[in-house]
């Protein structure tokens, strides 16, 4: 249960934290409108997911191979989470003018984004060696955490088009409380992760 809420909380703070796909839907939301920008989420979501079915592949190969990788990608997750706990921590609001103006396609843009987006790959690693694949080896299991975990991207990159503009307001005025709480929940994920291996 404990790994699980460690999952879950993970999960959360990665998508819901301004990165590349949050801040482009907040900006699409703004440029294009809310129906129009619901299509690059969907794209993410689908992007998300190919690229998790891929981690998930990826991780589970290299775990029945050699074993005691499992620990190594731990401890690497450990730190990967508590560099993206610094690089929250030190993040400032993006600005929104770096965008083109013409939508094209949303959906494919959001697809393609997942597979040159480094932070959707390492999310993907990151999840399936450090807390699911500990616990779980079935490959429906492993099917149904990509369906849950591209889910949970579509939502909190949705929450940030919805509420784009409410979002950038809040975010502007409160950068700095609102990175320490982001930067903390992580920290507190990489903790327990090196804490369990011990």
């Amino acid at each position: 249960m404990a790994n699980l809420l460690q999952l879950l909380s993970y999960v959360f703070v990665s998508n819901i934290s301004p990165g590349p796909n949050a801040i482009i839907s907040m900006s699409n939301a703004r440029k294009f409108g809310f129906k129009k920008s619901i299509l690059f989420n969907l794209g993410i979501s689908t992007g998300a997911f190919i690229v998790l079915l891929g981690s998930s592949l990826f991780s589970w190969i290299i775990f029945d191979i050699f074993p005691a990788f499992q620990l190594i990608m731990v401890w690497v997750g450990a730190a990967y989470i508590l560099w993206l706990a610094w690089v929250t921590l030190q993040s400032k609001p993006a600005g929104e003018n770096k965008y083109n103006k013409d939508s094209g396609n949303l959906f494919l843009q959001g697809v393609v984004l997942q597979f040159v987006n480094p932070n959707t790959i390492l999310y993907g690693i990151t999840a399936f060696s450090s807390f699911i694949l500990p616990q779980y080896q079935s490959p429906l299991i492993l099917i149904l955490f990509c369906i849950l975990l591209s889910f949970a991207s579509f939502f909190c990159t949705l929450c940030w088009t919805v509420f784009g503009a409410v979002f950038q307001m809040f975010i502007v005025k409160h950068t700095k409380i609102v990175n320490i709480v982001l930067a903390v929940l992580l920290a507190y994920c990489a903790v327990t992760l090196v804490i369990k291996t011990l």
